[in-house]
């Protein structure tokens, strides 16, 4: 890591679902930044472990804990180990996040609870425990010019409906508005909340849908821009976001979807 890449020096990270994907990928790009790293996890060990060890042997710091980000005493107890270790929290990526499509006249109730509790109560309950502790410690001046930075990983169906995935696009358009209600609530306080939306990114999640050059091929007209993201590409623009370049941004979403949501079927004009 090259001390001119360290945006983020002295702050420390705390990122949900961290072990794989776009949190992987985030995890290891606030490092890179300067960053020291909270890498969440729920499961199997092996793949947070790895991410940590690939923050330590590029000169980071990072520690893996377990937590259900759904579960309130498992949250709580994460934050705490977290502020313990670092000594504070400046920087909260809510990414974990689940699917569970099915027709919606044969979607179960826990199928609905379960994407609801994950995608929407998990992001409050590690945006409440974070902004607790900005309020507490609050602005250093000589770390940032903001108390706190969460960037709430959200995705383009916070705008577009989407078919047998209604838990999942209602999940997403209740982050949209968390987002926003907290970036206004706690604006005054110097915390800043704001949101991506990924469109298709290249993750184990959705590879049935880029996995095979068919999937792919259909996949691409839905993209203008002719490429699928990549978990970095999401990865570098929260870098960004969580940066004093982004001091006066709050309560936005950055889109982040090679143009998915210009409605690419009407590119040639013809209606």
């Amino acid at each position: 890591m090259s001390p001119q890449n360290h945006i983020l020096p002295n702050q420390v990270a705390l990122v949900t679902g961290a072990s794989s994907g776009i949190g992987r990928a985030t995890a290891l790009a606030l490092a890179q930044a300067g960053a020291a790293v909270i890498v969440n996890y729920i499961g199997d060990s092996k793949p947070a472990d790895d991410a940590v060890a690939s923050i330590e042997n590029g000169g980071g710091r990072a520690l893996a804990i377990a937590a259900d980000v759904s579960n309130e005493a498992q949250v709580e107890a994460m934050f705490k180990q977290a502020i313990d270790a670092f000594g504070t929290l400046h920087i909260l990526i809510n990414n974990a996040g689940i699917e569970k499509d099915r027709p919606f006249t044969e979607m179960s109730l826990a199928d609905w609870q379960q994407v609801i509790d994950v995608n929407l109560t998990g992001q409050f309950l590690c945006a409440r425990a974070a902004i607790r502790e900005f309020l507490r410690r609050g602005v250093q001046q000589d770390v940032s010019k903001a108390a706190g930075k969460i960037v709430c990983i959200s995705s383009v169906h916070q705008y577009i409906p989407w078919a047998q995935h209604a838990n999942y696009a209602a999940s997403k358009g209740g982050v949209m508005l968390l987002v926003e209600t907290l970036a206004q609530e706690f604006a005054s306080r110097k915390v800043r909340v704001n949101a991506i939306a990924p469109g298709a990114i290249k993750t184990a999640i959705n590879r049935h849908a880029w996995g095979t050059p068919a999937a792919l091929d259909k996949l691409l007209q839905m993209i203008p821009y002719g490429r699928v993201g990549e978990a970095e590409d999401i990865g570098n623009a929260v870098v960004w976001l969580c940066s004093d370049a982004a001091d006066y941004i709050t309560g936005t979403t950055l889109v982040i979807d090679g143009g998915m949501t210009l409605y690419p079927s009407f590119s040639t004009g013809q209606g």
